[in-house]
């Protein structure tokens, strides 16, 4: 990954490709594909698959725990973060009277919830400034009635990324009884992690983890897990699901355990597993160092183009993407397009983003082609 032979061994489809979306869907390494193979192969026992199956999600919970720096039962896995968040509504229980913090750099799937809620709490905004999110905005925000701080540690939207010493102190000293929630999705695997004494934590899969579709990670810190124990139905995530009571009660497991409702998906955990070890083995903070350094590059060369980046660039609070907005936005996208280079484009706005398995010739591919179609298209 972080190397020409472990990329070509590991990535064969980056052959010839410049790919600077991994904010949206990551490549895999092809130990993933191995993973799913073994599935598959699991999968053609019946019943007999499973103690497979359950071995793996085992496996996937262990590796998951000792990333996030968790014990064991503080790890848990549901189908994708919007199923998180849902569920997560259900353990809160909040009401009309209660308040939640939201921003605008936040992804839908950990903002639409509080406002579909069937009695929907009071939701506050906090909304950035110059592509930021200042504490100084978020105090007011803040008050005995706050019951949910959610954030995403990194905005799916522009890159930036929030001081988490600051935002946690902030809603601890005024927001007592907040659960702080962080969406880290657009983190988790990517740089090193400092939230760890968030109240819960969720992860889609798909992205800087490099694993597929399907699965979601969530951590509950053993202090929370009664608060944080969900009201849903279901049956894996109860204690008594086929108990002699199972039709007068309905016993849930606690905190992460409780998110777990349903038949897992053991494919995506296949592959989770997999992703996090190939991750693990290399070291998040050895992908960072490596990185970091081409993030920089492209907050550079864009100025250098005359474009502002959505976010600034924020020294030791770095993160995997850079957003710019333009008028030719549409023409840009198209040019990157047509010399196979792979970034986001959605409404004016340009994602760029970059893992462990891009290299400084992307950067310089992905910049002289901008500059060419903005020399073209003035």
């Amino acid at each position: 990954m972080l190397t020409s032979a472990t990329r070509a061994r590991d990535f064969p489809t980056l052959e010839g490709m410049t790919y600077l979306n991994t904010a949206a869907e990551s490549i895999p390494p092809r130990c993933v594909g191995e993973a799913l193979a073994a599935y598959w192969e699991h999968k053609q026992r019946g019943m007999r698959g499973r103690d497979e199956h359950y071995a793996t999600w085992k496996a996937c919970q262990e590796v998951s725990a000792r990333l996030l720096g968790r014990q064991l039962d503080e790890v848990s896995f549901c189908s994708c973060t919007s199923e998180a968040y849902n569920l997560l509504a259900s353990a809160l229980q909040l009401t009309p009277s209660d308040e939640v913090v939201i921003t605008d750099l936040d992804f839908p799937a950990g903002v639409t919830t509080w406002l579909r809620a069937a009695a929907a709490p009071r939701v506050q905004l906090w909304r950035a400034r110059g592509g930021e999110l200042s504490i100084a905005d978020l105090v007011p925000l803040l008050n005995a009635k706050t019951r949910l701080v959610q954030v995403s540690l990194v905005s799916f939207l522009n890159g930036h990324r929030v001081v988490w010493p600051a935002l946690r102190d902030a809603v601890r000293q005024l927001a007592p009884r907040a659960i702080l929630s962080v969406d880290i999705t657009q983190a988790f695997g990517r740089i090193e992690l400092d939230c760890g004494d968030a109240d819960i934590v969720i992860s889609s899969t798909h992205k800087w983890t490099l694993g597929v579709h399907g699965g979601c990670i969530v951590g509950v810190p053993a202090g929370r897990a009664t608060e944080l124990t969900t009201h849903a139905g279901g049956w894996h995530h109860l204690e008594n699901a086929f108990a002699a009571d199972r039709f007068e009660r309905a016993v849930p497991k606690s905190g992460a355990a409780s998110f777990a409702v349903g038949m897992p998906s053991f494919a995506a955990l296949y592959a989770l597993n997999a992703s996090l070890r190939y991750l693990e083995q290399i070291g998040i903070a050895a992908i960072a160092r490596h990185a970091d350094p081409l993030v920089a590059a492209v907050h550079r060369g864009l100025s250098e183009l005359g474009i502002t980046p959505m976010a600034p660039a924020q020294p030791g609070y770095t993160s995997g993407i850079v957003a710019f907005q333009h008028p030719r936005a549409p023409a840009l996208h198209a040019a990157l397009e047509q010399g196979n280079i792979h970034v986001m484009h959605q409404a004016g706005r340009i994602r760029v983003s970059l893992h462990g398995y891009n290299t400084s010739a992307d950067v310089e591919r992905l910049l002289a082609t901008l500059g060419r179609a903005l020399t073209q298209s003035a």
